[in-house]
């Protein structure tokens, strides 16, 4: 099944941005023997920019996807132009309050301001009457999140995991450094190109701690977020209160993040919020690896008793107990190896006191991301 299959099935058929097939196999061991894309800068990665705002230049293929709490239709379309085929957000403005229309406004202004290879680059944005269209570029495998559902339901190696997370951390370091908080890391924020380039997106949440010339150490600002999104945030984020947060919230979602991407299902997603936010703000030492916080599932993953599964270095088989990790708690939804070096990384980055969490550019040089590459083989 080609690449564009996968999202095109049983609807209008579009040529492959790729003619070989690809299969798991194949998705996996490309994006993993191509870690040194993620360095280069988006000029080197595309022949042209589309910049057009003839909304007749445009030919809608396959709605690929929804988000902004569903208000927004994903659609993969092809610039008749040029050919060039092109990723389209369209939103009904009418549909929005004033919240959500400010939060629009944001990411588009930001999505202009910031330059990263590592954040989501928008090409163009124009209105159609009262729908707002976003053109920018077509990031063929999608969605960290579509590849779990699509190739690895059950979560994907450590190696894999590793490539996705680094490229996400660039571009979540980049907006710190620049003194904003993402407030929305997750996995289906983070997206993959034809050829590997990983970026950051959901800048619809971004919130600045710079204000009058001055950055502060700490917001207060507490947005009205879709319970959806609240597995991902942090205990001080949830917990709205005087002390506030800062951009260690954001490595707590990564945290969560690396446990969605190891398992493929995400922790506490079918836990009541109310149950899940005392958990999180009183519970003993856990982590997302727990069982008790993952949705119920009858599926397993088969046991590695050669601790083989992770790919990097020694593994250990968590649930077995046998390796302790700061937590005897500490087990798996199902019979998963992981190594040492990604189960540290998680606990850094669920830390509940956020001093205890490293920042994101001292998380980069974890060792779960300086593994030499023939010990992922």
């Amino acid at each position: 099944m080609s690449l564009l299959d996968c999202f095109c099935t049983s609807r209008t058929q579009v040529e492959s941005l790729r003619p070989e097939k690809q299969s798991e196999t194949s998705i996996h061991q490309y994006l993993v023997d191509e870690p040194t894309l993620s360095w280069l800068p988006p000029s080197t990665r595309t022949s042209e920019v589309i910049c057009s705002t003839n909304v007749s230049h445009y030919e809608l293929q396959v709605e690929i996807g929804r988000g902004f709490d569903n208000l927004t239709s994903v659609h993969l379309a092809r610039h008749t132009p040029t050919g060039t085929l092109v990723t389209i957000k369209i939103t009904n403005l009418e549909n929005c309050d004033e919240e959500r229309l400010k939060a629009l406004q944001k990411a588009v202004i930001l999505s202009h301001f910031f330059q990263h290879p590592n954040i989501t680059t928008y090409w163009t944005v124009f209105t159609v009457g009262s729908w707002l269209w976003v053109i920018s570029p077509f990031m063929a495998y999608g969605s960290a999140s579509q590849l779990l559902r699509t190739y690895f339901p059950e979560g994907m190696s450590e190696t894999l995991i590793r490539n996705i997370l680094f490229g996400a951390v660039r571009g979540l370091n980049y907006l710190h450094q620049n003194g904003c908080i993402h407030r929305n890391f997750k996995a289906s924020h983070i997206l993959i190109s034809g050829d590997g380039l990983v970026t950051l997106s959901g800048l619809s949440h971004l919130h600045s701690l710079i204000k009058h010339g001055q950055r502060h150490r700490a917001v207060y600002d507490f947005p009205q977020f879709s319970t959806s999104v609240q597995p991902w945030l942090s205990p001080e984020l949830l917990r709205q209160d005087l002390h506030g947060y800062n951009v260690k919230s954001d490595i707590y979602s990564v945290g969560i993040t690396a446990c969605e991407l190891a398992s493929g299902k995400v922790p506490f997603q079918n836990m009541h919020s109310t149950q899940m936010l005392l958990q999180k703000l009183k519970g003993p030492p856990y982590s997302p690896l727990d069982i008790s916080i993952f949705p119920q599932s009858e599926s397993r993953m088969k046991s590695s008793r050669s601790g083989v599964d992770s790919g990097i270095g020694e593994s250990v088989l968590v649930s077995s107990g046998t390796h302790a990790v700061n937590s005897d708690r500490l087990h798996t939804p199902c019979s998963k190896t992981f190594s040492p070096a990604f189960l540290s990384l998680v606990q850094l980055c669920l830390q509940q006191d956020p001093e205890k969490r490293p920042s994101a550019s001292s998380l980069l040089s974890h060792v779960f991301f300086k593994q030499p590459y023939f010990e992922f083989l």
